[in-house]
């Protein structure tokens, strides 16, 4: 899952994730409410991996991080989250990194290494 309010980062982790052939499917949102609706979904498969973005209108990244992590175990089930952002900004690092659910950070553009990364954290 990316979650991002911009369609053209959506497309570039889009194509940065298939081009890694890692056998997942990659599920676009450009709203964190959509996103954190599709994971509340019990009828809905298993999330694995959830690209977030921090800076979007409606619901920012780090409202989503909370209401992730009020979600049932059995929702959030073992998905990792990785914020995948344009802020070099080390206080939302360390804001991002303070949450449980969260396993690492990413400056955009994502790299050939960044995605060697997050495969390796969803067991790809």
């Amino acid at each position: 899952m990316v979650v991002d309010d911009s369609e053209a980062d959506l497309l570039f982790a889009r194509i940065v994730l298939e081009r890694a052939e890692a056998g997942f499917e990659v599920l676009p949102y450009e709203s964190a409410r959509e996103a954190l609706a599709r994971l509340q979904d019990a009828a809905a498969a298993p999330v694995d991996l959830v690209l977030l973005d921090i800076n979007m209108p409606g619901m920012n990244g780090f409202e989503f991080l909370d209401a992730f992590e009020r979600l049932p175990p059995e929702r959030r089930r073992s998905a990792v989250v990785v914020m995948l952002t344009s802020s070099p900004d080390p206080a939302d690092r360390e804001r991002a990194l303070a949450h449980r659910c969260v396993r690492g950070y990413v400056t955009k553009p994502m790299s050939r290494q960044a995605v060697a990364d997050l495969l390796r954290h969803c067991g790809g």
